[in-house]
């Protein structure tokens, strides 16, 4: 356990980004005098491929190496947490009970059932590790760690709600290996009023169980505000889904991934966990911020990247974002290097559903050199975020940083 007054290093401007990744990578639309790939010079791109190396796109040779055998989630730890979600379940529809509702009682107990403890819960079991990591081992008591898994489960129900909404906006099919809620027989529309109550539940929780706590309207507040900023880049999205992928810019694009993913992935599970801990201290939380926004950058890059090049027996998903005209990190890029046929090119077959159009979008990403492109963005975003955490200097311990970073680096699902 890291004690909060050991090795931090002297105070530093959290934002002084290395001179390196400043050269390396695009952060706006504008003509560059040097030639680019994606916001990288070409000659170094070129100097990459000419290197007669083994290596491969970490994405796509890594298959053979897990992600639990680079940052361990032991089955105990996922087990507890899973161990927590009968209760409230339990909590919720006891609550819901006192309304004199009981039909819709067993409803959303089903609700719950059938949306909340699918999927990988990362972000559920980010929010305890993360509690464990920043407080005493004295202060990891049975009570204690409960209200961390509580704290998770919250997120995962935010979590949950997201999709739900997602899917319906989307007509989605399946998500996680079943059929999407709206799609299950007998459910259809009803899915809205589901996904209202399940975000509504969040708050119920939180008053059983934190409304004792010194950190309780500081939790509220910070779920209200994740949840209105998620809704800003959902809407954002959606907006850009309309437009042609000649409109699309870097800009968008970040401004998207900031609020649709960032702050709820990976913003709120460990804020959360920081203001159990009892933290208060302002830059602190700046701080953070900072830093797991730029890795919410860096895992939708890899998101949009493996919808197009993963494989999907690994991934679990086919990817459609060619198809369904998202404003993705490869288009913004393609965009950005293609020459006049190649943009006709992609405003002719992207956002549509003729797998003849879909190939030839990925083919042009294969001809622009933008596999070779991702490969140095991904190491290169690593190492700025590294020197970021190393800069950091205001009591989170540098490992708890670490330890989701190279969670996700040269991740394949």
């Amino acid at each position: 356990m890291f004690k909060l007054a050991q090795k931090l290093l002297p105070q530093q401007r959290l934002l002084q980004r290395p001179a390196l990744m400043s050269r390396f990578i695009s952060t706006s639309d504008e003509v560059k005098s040097v030639d680019t790939i994606g916001g990288l010079p070409s000659e170094l791109v070129i100097e990459q491929k000419l290197k007669k190396t083994t290596r491969t796109l970490s994405t796509l040779q890594n298959h053979s190496v897990p992600i639990a055998a680079r940052v361990t989630v032991s089955k105990d730890e996922s087990r507890d947490f899973m161990a927590v979600f009968p209760d409230v379940v339990r909590d919720l529809t006891t609550y819901t009970k006192g309304f004199n509702c009981n039909d819709a009682v067993k409803w959303f107990a089903q609700v719950l059932q059938y949306n909340v403890p699918r999927g990988k819960k990362n972000r559920g079991i980010l929010t305890v590790l993360t509690y464990k990591n920043l407080v005493p081992a004295e202060d990891l008591t049975p009570e204690n760690i409960k209200l961390a898994q509580y704290l998770g489960w919250c997120v995962e129900m935010l979590q949950s709600f997201f999709i739900i909404s997602d899917d319906v906006m989307d007509n989605s099919i399946t998500r996680r290996g079943q059929k999407c809620w709206h799609q299950v027989e007998s459910v259809g529309l009803i899915a809205i009023n589901d996904a209202l109550m399940i975000e509504n539940a969040v708050y119920a929780i939180l008053k059983q169980h934190f409304s004792h706590l010194d950190c309780y309207v500081a939790l509220m507040e910070l779920f209200h505000e994740v949840t209105y900023i998620t809704t800003c880049g959902q809407s954002l999205d959606l907006l850009n889904s309309n437009k042609s992928v000649s409109d699309f810019t870097m800009e968008t694009y970040k401004a998207i991934v900031e609020n649709k993913t960032a702050h709820y992935s990976f913003y709120l599970p460990f804020a959360l966990a920081m203001h159990l801990a009892g933290y208060k201290d302002a830059e602190a939380f700046r701080q953070s911020k900072t830093i797991l926004l730029e890795m919410g950058h860096f895992f939708q890059v890899q998101d949009d990247f493996l919808d197009c090049f993963g494989n999907p027996e690994v991934t679990g998903k086919v990817g459609t974002d060619i198809q369904d005209n998202k404003c993705s990190w490869l288009a913004v890029v393609a965009m950005q290097r293609a020459n006049a046929e190649q943009k006709q090119i992609m405003i002719d077959c992207y956002g549509q559903n003729d797998p003849l159009k879909v190939e030839r979008v990925k083919a042009l990403y294969k001809e622009l050199s933008l596999p070779s492109t991702y490969a140095i963005f991904e190491e290169e975003s690593y190492n700025m975020i590294k020197t970021h955490i190393q800069q950091t200097s205001r009591g989170v311990p540098h490992q708890t940083f670490l330890q989701i970073l190279n969670k996700i680096y040269q991740r394949d699902s």
